[in-house]
């Protein structure tokens, strides 16, 4: 498969540090270095004005804006996001301006120092507290979206703003996958399932492209192939080396071998980022194997793939595998777990990524096989998934009001005992019943996206402040 374009560049920061010409100036110095320091201590590439370029390397004057502003364009390739530092009052203009006249349209993090109470004479003060106040409200007259740190105000070295740091990364990683992301609709929406339905021309009015073929185009592919060609060979080992086959015959691998070559080649052809497969129940019926080993795969190497064409399902794995830098699974809020309201059964035939399926084990699809033959979904997954921490989340088009919206949130995967087949796993998630209310009555798929993560603000800054997405959290 091609690499996942959004994971294979973490990309620059671009740093403007703020100055006021009356306050001092080596405040500006002892920032830059701290920030070059933090940055190197945590793997970031910054881009920052030569301390030759403008006085210390600092934006005091318009024509500082304008210097760090070419900067800033000639590296926009790179750079996914800004942080704006403080170390004094700053010149509240000069930020704004230099925003402006890059055009990054990035996401922003607004940092200020602290002062200390022996050093608010006039040759040590910062007054950053109030500089950021004023930094903050330039930016909103502009309308450049901006996120804030933890606290008010910071130093670099402090854990909160290391963490701060972290999730504005990761919020930069979301924003520019989603405003670029290429998903493959492979097949039509099953007939049966409505609650998939998205809108293509809201998704293509924020960036995200969809690229349809027809399920018979790559079925007559992967027919045209055989176990001879070197193609199905080497993806026949591969499938040996993902997962334990169980009693899953030759002949089965052989054509889930071809199916994932006859994907490979779509996938690489129109250089998708994700894919959403027709599954239910077109594909056993007329190719005679499941196609979750192959989604699977996918999903693991960080290019999601989920079932029944839902493509904005498939577009909330990208979102939550972008926030954490780990796969993400399309799975059902499908069962009560007994009497406990803050628990469910989270489950789907088999597609999930094996970092959720430490046991698992190429298998059958039992429900689908009642009505397909169970000789035909050869190619589902068995697997139970761990204990492990859980972000949720589900991104729709509400097409009735021409929006996109989102509702995401945090709880833990169990070790509950669960005496089921498929892929499966608990979840306890607080304020559930409130949840559940809320997906009822807003109109939301069945189908939710689960990461092994904690990063639900990362997602709501992204989606709700950046995207200007309607988004709901839950904790």
């Amino acid at each position: 498969m091609v690499q996942n374009k959004g994971m294979a560049q973490a990309g620059s920061i671009g740093v403007i540090i703020g100055n006021r010409d009356f306050f001092p100036d080596r405040l500006v110095s002892e920032a830059r270095v701290e920030i070059i320091e933090l940055f190197k201590e945590m793997g970031i590439n910054p881009v920052m004005l030569d301390t030759e370029a403008t006085k210390l390397g600092g934006v005091e004057t318009f024509q500082d804006a304008q210097k760090c502003a070419r900067l800033f364009a000639d590296h926009r390739d790179e750079i996914i996001g800004v942080l704006v530092v403080l170390p004094n009052f700053g010149d509240e203009r000069g930020v704004a301006e230099t925003l402006k006249l890059a055009d990054l349209n990035v996401p922003v993090l607004v940092q200020g120092y602290p002062d200390d109470l022996d050093k608010l004479d006039v040759a040590r003060r910062r007054d950053s507290w109030c500089g950021k106040i004023s930094a903050c409200n330039n930016l909103y007259q502009f309308g450049i979206k901006y996120t804030l740190t933890t606290k008010h105000v910071v130093r670099p070295q402090d854990p909160s703003f290391k963490a701060d740091l972290l999730d504005f990364m990761g919020v930069c990683r979301i924003t520019k996958g989603l405003r670029k992301v290429r998903i493959g609709a492979i097949g039509a929406r099953p007939g049966g399932f409505n609650t998939v339905r998205y809108s293509e021309k809201i998704l293509q009015r924020n960036g995200i492209s969809v690229v349809t073929v027809d399920l018979s185009e790559i079925l007559g592919h992967a027919n045209k192939l055989t176990q001879h060609d070197s193609s199905v060979a080497e993806r026949l080992q591969r499938i040996k080396d993902y997962a334990p086959t169980g009693r899953t015959p030759d002949e089965a691998l052989i054509q889930m071998a071809k199916l994932d070559v006859a994907l490979s080649d779509f996938v690489n052809a129109n250089a998708l980022d994700a894919t959403a497969i027709q599954c239910w129940t077109s594909v056993q019926t007329n190719y005679g194997c499941n196609v979750c080993t192959s989604m699977s795969i996918m999903s693991e190497n960080m290019m999601p793939s989920g079932c029944e064409v839902d493509v904005t399902g498939t577009l909330s794995m990208y979102a939550l595998q972008l926030a954490s830098g780990s796969p993400s699974a399309l799975v059902d809020w499908n069962n009560n777990y007994a009497e406990d309201d803050n628990k469910c059964v989270l489950f789907h035939c088999g597609n999930w990524a094996k970092s959720f399926l430490p046991d698992i084990e190429i298998s059958t699809a039992p429900i689908l096989g009642t009505t397909v033959g169970e000789e035909n979904t050869y190619g589902a997954l068995s697997g139970r998934t761990p204990a492990m921490p859980l972000t949720y989340g589900r991104i729709s088009t509400d097409d009735p009001k021409g929006i996109i919206k989102a509702y995401v949130g945090e709880g833990e995967l169990t070790n509950d005992t669960l005496k089921t087949f498929g892929n499966r796993a608990v979840a306890q998630i607080p304020n559930l019943q409130d949840l559940m209310q809320y997906i009822c009555r807003n109109g939301f798929e069945h189908h939710v996206v689960m990461n092994a993560s904690k990063t639900a603000g990362r997602l709501k800054e992204a989606l709700g402040n950046y995207m200007g997405w309607e988004v709901a959290t839950f904790h």
